[in-house]
């Protein structure tokens, strides 16, 4: 699925599993600039994997649902089984 091929979109979808959080918080929780979460995050909400919800000045996101959740511990158990030393794209660095 396009919307988990992302590793920054993979930690910003374990970030939201926590808790909901706003752009900003999310940037510092994933170690990405706020141009690029606020893309993955435009991404993911139209594929149906985030929400947001104004929250004052600030938009705050979270898992779309339940089965996102679900989805998501789905593909972190497969990758806790990946060996290691598998590369990742370039523009995933």
């Amino acid at each position: 699925m396009h919307g988990l091929s992302s590793p920054v979109r993979l930690r910003i979808l374990t970030a939201l599993r926590q808790s909901s959080l706003t752009v900003t918080q999310l940037c510092e929780a994933v170690g990405a600039g706020q141009t690029a979460v606020s893309n993955h995050l435009r991404l993911m909400r139209e594929l149906g994997l985030v929400s947001g919800n104004r929250d004052g000045r600030n938009v705050r996101y979270d898992l779309y649902d339940d089965h996102v959740m679900a989805l998501l511990d789905g593909v972190l158990g497969h990758v806790a089984y990946l060996p290691t030393g598998v590369e990742t794209s370039p523009q995933d660095k």
